[in-house]
């Protein structure tokens, strides 16, 4: 669950702020709908839905069970997502070097408050 301060590469700083990530529950939530969208597909597909069982409550067990267990997946996939909204990608990254202006925003002693 724990997510590197700096790009293993590039030394790029992942977190550019404090509270930075609490944007990444939206990111999280549309990534959810879509698991569960794919997954009330597939299941419409394969086994389908009736009034007349409970297939429908099958699949609400088999999709909340999906969720809980692509839910670090998800999580981490958000945050990269957020991440790349926000800071550029730069081709020329080694002839870049990261400098204090980036790192203008980073309070170290706030960096656990939240």
């Amino acid at each position: 669950m724990k997510m590197n301060s700096l790009c293993p590469v590039c030394k790029q700083p992942t977190e550019i702020e404090v509270g930075f990530y609490y944007g990444t529950g939206y990111v999280s939530y549309a990534l959810a709908l879509m698991v569960c969208g794919i997954s009330f597909a597939v299941w419409w597909l394969f086994i389908g839905f009736s009034l007349d069982d409970s297939r429908f409550f099958w699949w609400l067990g088999f999709n909340a069970v999906l969720l809980a267990i692509m839910q670090p997946y998800l999580m981490r996939l958000s945050r990269s997502m957020w991440l790349s909204f926000f800071v550029r990608y730069d081709p020329f990254w080694k002839e870049h070097a990261i400098d204090d202006k980036h790192m203008d925003r980073i309070v170290p002693e706030q960096m656990g408050n939240w």
